[in-house]
């Protein structure tokens, strides 16, 4: 019997992706801090490539220097390097695979030391404070994004994903935690999804029809007062009437005191459920992304008819080949590691500075040294963040 996994996928656009794996979206931390691809960013997508993925998606690219959520990010925008990105299209596409950009402004989150933080409504919270964006940096934000997607339609490759997940900006105007404004991009769900419609619409007038535009999509923020997930189920009514190739499904917000996305999830993906209820109202391909362990698990879910890709993250930094492992029929399943008494933010660098070594710069972190791993992570954007602000003058 064929295995699901490995059955092509016809995108709206045209667009066919050799199987049902995807690299998830990932904050690699591996730009130079002028916004650029590295040599090193080019080998690790390259990899991933050669490991099997259908597609890769890298993480939060910004339209502009001043919203990035860490200055590891890539910037593309009219003073980007074009030919630098253009390496980085040819490296992710190898072996038949797709290379997408996901756009990014972080909003409220983004980095402090290389920001003034805004999001839809100005807070004062614990951990968390910002200005409100004007009503002018709003009407200027989907032609930004837009100008981003045409300029990765020039560099090569493949498609964009718009993030509206993890409590980056398009998310922050679906969260009525983030979100009181009183005008039309604030109050009902009608008015908060507005700016992220408004966004798609620009993204995909930009660019030609062979290329993809996917949307990242809370199904929840877990957080009380956030996105709930009859609010995502009515965004992902709304995205099924627009020119869009896909909804990945996430979820969880990167915010002092949030609940991870493993937190009375169980066994196996985490947003299965709420997938379930999103297949009804729309025909959209679905990506689903957070907590496939198994090949069985993600053969499973294609199975059943709810998804048509498997998004993994974490489970291709610890097997960078695991799409051609799992095509084997002697297969065998990435082994997480265990991590005891983790400092804040410490499995998160692990992860980051791993994708650094699978890149090349570095040997594999070890398990127990979290604290180590952790320094040298924070050592970097510090340095980044330096190179960051003389860079852009900011």
């Amino acid at each position: 019997m064929e295995n699901p996994l490995f059955r092509p996928l016809e995108l709206p656009s045209g667009v066919i992706l050799k199987n049902r794996i995807a690299k998830s979206a990932m904050s690699d931390s591996l730009g130079d801090g002028t916004g650029h691809p590295t040599k090193a960013q080019n080998r690790l997508y390259r990899r991933w490539a050669e490991g099997g993925v259908g597609v890769s998606i890298i993480g939060e690219v910004q339209a502009q220097p001043g919203y990035a959520e860490k200055p590891g990010n890539l910037v593309l925008d009219d003073n980007a390097d074009l030919n630098r990105f253009r390496a980085l299209a040819r490296q992710g596409a190898a072996k038949g695979s797709n290379l997408w950009l996901q756009l990014g402004h972080a909003g409220a989150l983004a980095f402090a030391p290389t920001s003034t933080p805004k999001g839809p409504s100005a807070l004062d919270l614990p951990g968390l404070k910002c200005a409100a964006l004007t009503d002018d940096e709003i009407r200027k934000i989907p032609a930004r994004f837009a100008r981003t997607a045409k300029l990765a339609e020039q560099a090569g490759f493949g498609g964009v994903q718009i993030h509206a997940a993890h409590g980056f900006l398009l998310n922050q105007f679906l969260s009525p935690l983030f979100n009181r404004r009183r005008d039309d991009y604030g109050g009902s769900i009608a008015n908060r999804m507005r700016l992220l419609l408004e966004t798609i619409g620009a993204v995909r007038a930009a660019v030609g029809h062979g290329f993809v535009v996917a949307v990242k999509l809370n199904a929840t923020d877990q957080l009380e007062g956030g996105l709930s997930e009859d609010d995502a189920l009515a965004v992902v009514t709304a995205l099924d009437q627009t020119k869009i190739d896909l909804i990945d499904i996430s979820g969880v917000t990167y915010f002092p005191g949030a609940k991870a996305a493993s937190d009375g999830a169980g066994g196996g993906p985490y947003f299965m459920n709420f997938a379930k209820r999103a297949r009804k109202v729309t025909t959209k391909p679905l990506m689903l992304t957070g907590g496939f362990k198994t090949r069985a698990q993600a053969e499973q879910a294609l199975n059943s008819g709810v998804i048509d890709i498997v998004g993994l993250a974490r489970a291709l930094v610890i097997e960078p080949a695991l799409p051609h492992i799992w095509q084997r029929d002697d297969y065998h399943d990435p082994v997480f590691p265990r991590f005891d008494h983790a400092p804040a933010g410490g499995i998160t660098a692990w992860y980051t500075m791993r994708l650094t070594a699978l890149a090349g710069r570095m040997k594999m972190p070890e398990f127990d040294d979290l604290d180590q791993v952790l320094a040298a992570y924070e050592a970097r954007d510090a340095d980044r963040a330096r190179i960051w602000l003389r860079h852009f003058d900011i």
